[in-house]
C-alpha cells in the first residue's frame, strides 16, 4: 500500500492508494492487510505507522525526509524540560519523534487537540509540545493554561502577512483558511482554522467560491480535484519566496518511490521497548477520541 500525505508532490498524490493527514494515514497502515507500507511523508509519520503496525514493513522513500518541528524537540532536551515540570501531564502533538512520544502521557493531532485537552483533569497542569503556535491556539480554544515547548514549523512560520492582506484585497469574496500551526497574527486574519483534513472539508462545504490557504500548498492539489469549480490561492513566504513548500516533504520523489519499491529499502526499524512506550499515549488518544 502506498500512502501519501497531503503535502507531497502532486505526482505522488496521484498514484497513492490513500491520501490523508498523518493520523489518517497511520490508521490506514494499521488497518490494511498489506505486508508492505510505503509512507510518502516524513520520518515521524513513518515511525507512527511502524508503532501501530510492528509486523509490517514500513518504507520511507527518503530517510532524510525529516521535520523541522520534530527535529527542534530532541528527546534528551525534552526529558530535561519534563524534569523541570514533574507534576505536569505531557500532551505531545503527533508531529514528534517516537522517543518524544515515549515520554508523553497523551498524543494529539491538530484536529483533536482542543477536545483532548478539555477532557484532562482540571487539577493537573499540562505541558504541551512541540509546537508552540498550535499550543497557543489550543490554549485559547480550550481555556486551559499550557506550558509550551518552544518549537514551531518552518513552513507555517514563513507566510507573509502582507501577502495575505494583498490576496484579500484582490479577492474580497475569498475565505481565508489557516492551519493552527501558523503564527497568531496570521490566525487573526483567518475565517476558518483547522487541521489539514478540516481545511479540505471546509473548502468543499463552504458557500465561498474562492479561498486563500495558509498551510503547505500541497493540499491545494486535492482541493482543486475535489472542488474543481472553486479557486484556491497559496500564500508566499515573507520575502516572496516559495518557502511555503516543505523542503522535507519534497525530498520524496517518484524516482525514490520506485527505487524503494524495487529494493524494499529504506525501512523504518524501532526498538520494541521504545515502540511500546510510544504506543501507549497514541492508544490513549484513540480511546479519548471515540
Amino acid at each position: 500500500m502506498i500512502l501519501a500525505h497531503y503535502y507531497q508532490d502532486d505526482a505522488i498524490q496521484d498514484i497513492a492508494d490513500f491520501i490523508g493527514d498523518s493520523l489518517e494515514l497511520s490508521r490506514k497502515a494499521a488497518a490494511t492487510d498489506a505486508d508492505v507500507i510505503v509512507f510518502c511523508g516524513v520520518h515521524f509519520m513513518a515511525e507512527t505507522a511502524k508503532i501501530l503496525s510492528p509486523g509490517k514493513t514500513v518504507l520511507l522513500p527518503d530517510l532524510d525526509a525529516g521535520c523541522s518541528l520534530a527535529d527542534a524537540c530532541p528527546s534528551d532536551a525534552f526529558a530535561a524540560f519534563r524534569a523541570e515540570h514533574p507534576d505536569h501531564l505531557v500532551v505531545s502533538y503527533i508531529n514528534c519523534s517516537a522517543a518524544v512520544k515515549a515520554q508523553s502521557d497523551l498524543i494529539c493531532t491538530s484536529s483533536n487537540a482542543v477536545d483532548l485537552v478539555r477532557q484532562l483533569p482540571l487539577d493537573r497542569p499540562i505541558l504541551f509540545a512541540p509546537d508552540q503556535n498550535l499550543g497557543r491556539w489550543v490554549q485559547a480554544q480550550s481555556g486551559r493554561e499550557l506550558t509550551l515547548w518552544p518549537g514551531s514549523c518552518i513552513v507555517h512560520e514563513s507566510f507573509s502577512e502582507q501577502a495575505v492582506l494583498q490576496l484579500k484585497l484582490e479577492h474580497p469574496e475569498a475565505e481565508v483558511l489557516a492551519h493552527p500551526e501558523c503564527l497568531p497574527h496570521l490566525l487573526d486574519l483567518a475565517d476558518f482554522i483547522g487541521s489539514t483534513s478540516a481545511l479540505l472539508r471546509r473548502a468543499a462545504e463552504s458557500p465561498a467560491q474562492a479561498f486563500v490557504v495558509l498551510t503547505e500548498p500541497g493540499i491545494l492539489h486535492q482541493m482543486r480535484l475535489q472542488v474543481p469549480g472553486k479557486s484556491f490561492f497559496d500564500v508566499p513566504g515573507a520575502d516572496g519566496c516559495s518557502c511555503n513548500a516543505c523542503p522535507y516533504m519534497r525530498l520524496n520523489t517518484l524516482e525514490k518511490l520506485w527505487h524503494c519499491l524495487e529494493t524494499m529499502a529504506p525501512a523504518i526499524e524501532l526498538d520494541e521497548s521504545l515502540r511500546l512506550r510510544a504506543l501507549a499515549p497514541i492508544q490513549k488518544m484513540l480511546e479519548l477520541s471515540r
